[in-house]
């Protein structure tokens, strides 16, 4: 009989698996890259909603007559929808058990995306060290790309995080 279980997971009882979210500071090492699934089809309403509660009223993003007479002949995604969409399929993998985020640094938007296109997004780990005022924690810096269906570079960015070194006992306290 097999003692192995599925990758992605955590046995915690006989019969009885978890799914693990983040993976924990010693895993992401320098160099690392993960790409990310599923990828995500923006819809229309995913951009009117979020770029209205942002109060980002510009018409290029939603009024389709507007940008029908624009180059692009069509409404863009505002680029803060792409970032979040972006940045979020990167959670589950990278940051799921952060502590806080610190920043977000050369944000990059170097193709347009419109209502329809799948987005799928690449982190590297480009660097991870001890923090000096929690030694409990690690920080991870991270570079992540985001493309497009027709493998298009989209986006770019590199954000750091701060992650508990000790990622089980974390799960562990958390049910997690």
């Amino acid at each position: 009989m097999s003692t192995s279980f599925p990758q992605g997971y955590r046995r915690i009882a006989a019969g009885r698996y978890r799914e693990v979210v983040g993976l924990g500071y010693d895993e992401l090492t320098v160099g690392l890259v993960i790409e990310h699934r599923p990828g995500r089809t923006l819809t229309e309403a995913d951009n009117v909603l979020m770029t209205t509660l942002g109060g980002n009223d510009a018409p290029i993003h939603t009024d389709a007559h507007y940008s029908s007479r624009t180059e692009w002949g069509r409404p863009l995604v505002c680029s803060s929808v792409t970032l979040h969409i972006v940045g979020g399929m990167t959670v589950r993998s990278t940051s799921g058990l952060t502590v806080a985020n610190l920043g977000f640094e050369e944000i990059r938007f170097t193709h347009p995306v419109f209502v329809g296109d799948t987005l799928y997004a690449e982190t590297e780990i480009t660097g991870r060290r001890m923090s000096n005022s929690r030694p409990c924690t690690g920080i991870i810096t991270c570079r992540t790309t985001g493309r497009n269906q027709n493998d298009d570079i989209v986006m770019t960015f590199s954000r750091s995080f701060l992650l508990p070194r000790d990622s089980n006992t974390v799960r562990n306290h958390t049910n997690y």
